[in-house]
Formats: structure tokens, sequence, C-alpha cells
């Protein structure tokens, strides 16, 4: 039986589904197109956050991610570290003993993924103007009205 990561507002969740004959293809896809699933490990918007604190700071008990981020809810950060576990970029550490404390830790995948992920703020950092100057090109062309000319409304 084959297990799948789903998000989503809720989490998380590993859920158990019988193998499908028709399913066979899309895996197929999946294996042929690599990126796709390396893009959508970092969608989430606090995702990269998570792993960064982590990577600054070591292990640490959720109370303190709290702190360390702010701005971030106990559940979206909840959220976060379960879809990060579920992919294998963050390992989840209880600790035997009362009260019961959890640390969270980076793997060796969630190490990995740092330099491509400060790749990627340095690339930000250096093409944001242009960015937001395109940006601002294309807001304007799609509000200009010339005379004669037919508007073309872009979703």
């Amino acid at each position: 039986m084959r297990r799948f990561c789903q998000g989503g507002e809720r989490g998380a969740r590993l859920l158990a589904r019988p193998p499908q004959p028709d399913r066979k293809r899309s895996c197929r896809l999946q294996v042929r197109r690599p990126r796709q699933p390396a893009a959508r490990l970092l969608a989430n918007r606090w995702d990269s956050v998570v792993v960064f604190t982590i990577a600054a700071y070591g292990p640490m008990r959720p109370a303190v991610l709290l702190t360390r981020i702010g701005g971030i809810s106990p559940k979206v950060l909840n959220d976060a570290l379960r879809r990060l576990e579920c992919n294998g970029l963050v390992e989840r550490r209880p600790f035997p003993q009362v009260p019961p404390r959890v640390d969270y830790a980076l793997t060796e995948a969630g190490a990995a993924l740092l330099e491509p992920m400060q790749a990627m703020g340095a690339w930000a950092t250096r093409y944001a103007d242009a960015v937001l100057d395109a940006q601002e090109r294309f807001e304007a062309r799609k509000t200009s009205i010339r005379p004669g000319s037919v508007r073309h409304v872009y979703p």
C-alpha cells in the first residue's frame, strides 16, 4: 500500500490509499518531472521561514519557534511543521519525560535545501527592483487606453 502526504488548511496528513491501476501513469509523470514536487515543498508561505529558523538556531521546541519567528499563529506553525515532517525536511524528536517535550530538527534533506533557498534569496535581492519595475509597467499597460484601440482585459 502506498502512502501519500497531503497538505492543506488542516495541515499535512498521511493518507493510505490502495494502489489503483490508472494511477500508474500519474506516478510516472511525477518521476519524469522531479522539479514539480520540489517546487511544491516550499510553496507555503511559512515553510521556508521555519526551515531557516531551525537552521539558524538548531533543534528547538514549537513554543521557542513561535517566539523566534514572530507573527505566526500556533496552528499555522503546527501545520507547517507537520507538512515539513511529512516531506522529510524536519524530524520530530519526542522525549520521554513529564511534561512531554518535543523538539524539531532539520533532516539531511532539509539542511541540503538551505543552499538553493539562499541562492533564491540572493536572486530576489539582486532583481527585486527589476521585477517591481516590470510589474508597474505591466499594470500601466493594462490600464492605459489609447484612442481608437481595443482595450484588452487581463484576468
